[in-house]
């Protein structure tokens, strides 16, 4: 099968788009695993973190499902949902829309450029949920913010929390890309604990409202970016009353940075992500799930502006990285 694709990210967080919306494409749910396995492969032509299928929704703008490269469904995806709402924006024509995900129907904002000439959008990120159930994490607590998990580490305190997806959050004084890989795949491979897995981030404290998360996504590995592990980290750092809520807090990262902003209303938590929707390529693959195979089958147009752009916008966050 031939299929047009958008390669884009968010804080160098990257994926795969494919427009379900003008494309008669029909993939039954076997083929979308498939699809998210071969395109995402780093070994393959295109290779990222995840894909993005932008569908028809009967109750919003749009509908986004993403898949991770092992081919399981994450709930939602901050750095992903601000390039699907980038680019549905654009098909309509409009600043705001509202995308349906699998949990809920998020916002998303066209915004005032966050970097010269990024384009920017903000997106709610909604249900928060403390309730370690919601995760699930098998403890038996009403909530679970910055305490030990003993199967996981001896020495660090976690923050559990679901944004929707699934989050540990442990502040530290020093990221250990080594010691965070080894917690984030013993936490994925322990079923009892964590029967459908965890994002696993550490979280550095650069100064007021400056943090720096790096983050263990479930189904990838350690990755540039995870737009909910930020959202998630911005919270934690407010329970623990080290940032302010309704404050704008600046999250770097390996990719870039966001702004998270955290709110609270009738004691429901809300986060505010803003961050870049930047176009790498478009391009045609041919996908043969038969023989495992992706070939592409046009010429790349590339963004060149915007990928020179966010080079700037990266060198930048690097700098402010202690």
């Amino acid at each position: 099968m031939d299929i047009q694709i958008v390669k884009c990210h968010g804080s160098s967080n990257d994926f795969v788009l494919i427009d379900e919306l003008k494309h008669q494409y029909h993939f039954s749910e076997n083929e979308r695993v498939q699809i998210a396995r071969l395109l995402c492969d780093r070994e393959g032509s295109i290779g990222a973190d995840g894909i993005l299928f932008t569908m028809p929704s009967h109750q919003a703008h749009a509908r986004m499902r993403m898949f991770n490269p092992d081919g399981s469904e994450a709930e939602m995806c901050g750095n992903g949902l601000r390039c699907v709402g980038r680019y549905v924006c654009e098909q309509l024509d409009n600043t705001e829309i509202v995308i349906e995900t699998k949990e809920a129907n998020l916002s998303v904002k066209q915004m005032d450029d966050m970097f010269e000439n990024i384009p920017s959008f903000e997106v709610a990120i909604e249900p928060v949920r403390l309730r370690p159930a919601s995760l699930p994490l098998n403890i038996a607590k009403a909530q679970h913010v910055n305490q030990p998990l003993d199967p996981l580490s001896e020495n660090l305190l976690f923050t559990a929390v679901a944004v929707p997806n699934p989050h540990l959050i442990a502040v530290v004084n020093r990221i250990e890309d080594e010691q965070l890989n080894l917690i984030g795949r013993q936490a994925n491979e322990n079923k009892f604990l964590l029967p459908n897995g965890v994002n696993v981030s550490f979280v550095q404290l650069l100064a007021r409202n400056k943090i720096f998360v790096r983050t263990y996504e479930r189904g990838v590995g350690l990755t540039n970016a995870c737009g909910t592990a930020m959202s998630a980290s911005s919270l934690t750092t407010v329970l623990l009353k080290e940032n302010n809520l309704d404050e704008e807090i600046t999250v770097f990262n390996r990719g870039g940075f966001v702004i998270c902003t955290v709110t609270q209303s009738e004691g429901k938590y809300t986060i505010q992500l803003r961050g870049n929707a930047t176009y790498e390529y478009d391009t045609t693959v041919s996908v043969d799930l038969q023989n495992g195979s992706v070939s592409e089958i046009a010429t790349r147009t590339n963004y060149v502006n915007e990928q020179e752009a966010y080079e700037q916008m990266k060198k930048y966050a690097q700098s402010q990285i202690i």
